[in-house]
């Protein structure tokens, strides 16, 4: 798998050779932690009720929801590594809503709702994943998902960013 701070740079299009590449090489434990986190999001030892192939493919359908293409590459990855093949590997196409799968719809319907409207989740969306029989657990463990992926999109922005004004 790339690691984190290749996968940024690379997103980013920051120079092996610039000085924003500089800077970078003397915060190595930030791409460190955002690797650990990656890893704790996506590939935990204990994934509970949400698989490791679910979280990639989910992280894949945020990446196409923002556009990120690029994400959406690494996540595609990640999902044929962790066997995502189905109902499970249909989560990325964005017409897709969970079919007759109550669950899955439900984890679709919140990951939509966050990745595009996120001042709308209220309340009711966390009732609406209990409706669907999705543990406690389960609804802490999707949204550190959706969090580490803003934060990892704001990186990848800030990084674009700051290569454009160096």
């Amino acid at each position: 798998m790339v690691a984190m701070e290749d996968l940024l740079r690379r997103i980013a299009g920051v120079e092996a050779t610039s000085g924003l590449a500089e800077v970078l090489d003397k915060r190595a434990d930030i791409f460190e932690m955002t690797q650990e986190s990656h890893d704790a999001a996506l590939m935990p030892a204990d994934p509970g009720g949400i698989s490791h192939a679910e979280r990639a493919a989910l992280a894949c359908r945020v990446a196409r929801l923002t556009d990120a293409p690029d994400f959406a590459t690494h996540y595609e990855d990640l999902m044929s590594k962790a066997g995502a093949v189905g109902t499970t590997a249909r989560i990325v196409d964005l017409e897709f809503l969970g079919g007759d799968d109550t669950r899955l719809a439900a984890l679709i319907r919140h990951v939509d709702l966050i990745a595009n409207d996120p001042k709308s989740a209220t309340g009711d969306a966390i009732e609406a994943l209990k409706g669907a029989g999705i543990s406690e657990p389960d609804i802490v463990r999707l949204s550190e998902l959706v969090a580490f992926l803003s934060y990892q999109l704001r990186v990848a922005a800030g990084l674009k960013l700051m290569r454009v004004l160096t």
